[in-house]
């Protein structure tokens, strides 16, 4: 896998740690530079660790499933896919008030963002890509990301938190399609 596709997974799996910032950015009445900053290192450092989790769990697994492991990175990256986007289209029946500057707050929605790169980095394994240099796109870039949306949110609402979702979602599927073509051909 090139740097190209690397730095389009990353977008792809940033989407949700950026939404969430944005909703993170709506919530912070008097938001300051260190209150995004905590928000984009949490979010960039559990983007960054979870796919290690991920490929050290599927370099484990690897040698039962080599013949199919095209298609199983390119069925997890489909159905992150598929979840984002329909994730996208859900309607917001109650907002509940909490607050994205605690750490148990943080520490569960750093996690819940992440689920998609720990997949990610499983499928990594199968494809028996070297880790360091996605772990270090991904954590830059969702740091980025979330740090960039905490600021968007606070300036401009949830206009683009749905977008961004379906966008992300729709690149994940692109680059298990990718995957697959690549090895079938």
């Amino acid at each position: 896998m090139n740097i190209v596709t690397i730095v389009f997974v990353a977008f792809g799996l940033a989407m949700d740690a950026f939404a969430v910032s944005i909703a993170s950015g709506v919530a912070i009445k008097n938001l300051r530079i260190n209150h995004a900053f905590r928000i984009a290192l949490f979010f960039g450092l559990f983007q960054a660790v979870m796919p290690v989790i991920g490929w050290l769990a599927g370099i484990g697994l690897k040698d039962f499933i080599c013949g199919v492991d095209h298609w199983i990175a390119f069925g997890l990256l489909s159905m992150i896919g598929c979840k984002m986007i329909y994730e996208s289209t859900k309607l917001e029946t109650e907002r509940k008030k909490i607050n994205p500057l605690n750490v148990s707050v943080l520490l569960m929605l750093s996690i819940a963002t992440s689920i998609d790169a720990l997949a990610v980095g499983v499928s990594f394994a199968f494809i028996q890509m070297a880790i360091i240099t996605p772990i270090i796109v991904i954590g830059i870039v969702t740091f980025l990301l979330s740090y960039l949306g905490t600021f968007v949110g606070n300036k401009f609402g949830h206009f683009f938190e749905r977008k961004i979702e379906l966008a992300g979602g729709l690149i994940l599927i692109g680059m298990g399609t990718k995957i697959l073509i690549e090895h079938l051909t």
